[in-house]
């Protein structure tokens, strides 16, 4: 996968691509989160890319991801809450 947005390849990670089967998210779904959801860093390189899916119930869907050379999708997560980050 590619991302447009951040114009870097897209790896998911082990646990990534178990977090999908789980909560049955597939590649599709976490592209477009990437590519049209909210960004939350937590650093330079840690950071939060939410979405809500009006067809889910299990929302925010969250893609955990860390932007190096690529965007590398370590998890996924549903029901996921907004946390304010210390200054």
């Amino acid at each position: 996968m590619f991302s447009e947005r951040f114009q870097k390849n897209i790896r998911l990670t082990d646990h990534a691509r178990q977090s999908m089967a789980k909560r049955d998210i597939d590649e599709g779904l976490v592209l477009e989160i990437i590519e049209t959801g909210e960004t939350n860093y937590k650093d330079d390189l840690h950071l939060w890319i939410y979405k809500h899916i009006p067809q889910r119930d299990d929302n925010l869907l969250c893609v955990a991801a860390v932007d190096a050379q690529a965007i590398i999708v370590k998890t996924v997560m549903t029901d996921w809450k907004i946390k304010e980050l210390p200054k």
